[in-house]
């Protein structure tokens, strides 16, 4: 188990899969279901009752929404993504919530996300960290937060605080500031585009580059 020390950004992890694809979780997930929707429904029911005091309705309304208590709770979660058996992403997560009761249903990774993809051969592809993600499902889409680093074959390295990862169109891209370190040099600028291993890639508005010395 790789644990993440996240004082830069790597990340993804996928629930959901397309037909041909299954994602396994690993054995040595932690689920803690003492912290289900259930539970803590259920516990808050009961304080509800044996309270001396009344309650208005909406605050019993607000601590019984189940919608906004996490279905699921995960700690130390790993799983990979795989393709006619053959392993294409791995995701890593200190925590992982999933609220799968709202209308959109999303994942939270309040700790980080840590994803590796990986080529036919087995060789690591890119890699992408971050300090916080959320996966909405239905979309296919992925927004990483925070101290967020991806990195491609080539060795380029990618520095912003916002990349959204769209799942269906296998793009990544950002409003915000970027920075491309290469071999020789840095670019700077705003808005970035990429195929989803990181290849390939536009910054919409450059700002300038370092070059530097041997």
């Amino acid at each position: 188990m790789i644990h993440l020390k996240l004082q830069v950004g790597l990340t993804h992890l996928q629930p959901f899969a397309p037909k041909n694809k299954v994602l396994i979780p690993l054995s040595r997930n932690i689920i803690k279901p003492t912290y289900t929707a259930s539970s803590l429904v259920l516990l808050a029911v009961y304080f509800l009752v044996s309270s001396c005091q009344s309650n208005k309705p909406e605050e019993i309304a607000a601590i019984t929404n189940r919608e906004e208590i996490p279905s699921l709770i995960y700690e130390e979660f790993e799983s990979v993504l795989t393709d006619s058996g053959r392993v294409t992403h791995k995701f890593i997560t200190p925590k992982l919530l999933r609220y799968d009761r709202k209308e959109e249903p999303y994942m939270d990774f309040p700790n980080g996300l840590h994803v590796i993809m990986y080529q036919e051969d087995g060789e690591i592809e890119s890699q992408i960290k971050c300090r916080n993600a959320i996966n909405y499902e239905k979309k296919g889409l992925w927004e990483l937060n925070i101290d967020v680093e991806a990195i491609n074959e080539k060795g380029e390295v990618l520095n912003t605080e916002q990349l959204f990862w769209d799942t269906k169109a296998k793009r990544i891209y950002s409003d915000k500031q970027v920075t491309i370190t290469q071999g020789d040099g840095v670019i700077i600028g705003v808005g970035f585009e990429a195929d989803e291993n990181m290849e390939n890639w536009t910054i919409k508005s450059p700002q300038g580059d370092l070059e530097f010395d041997e």
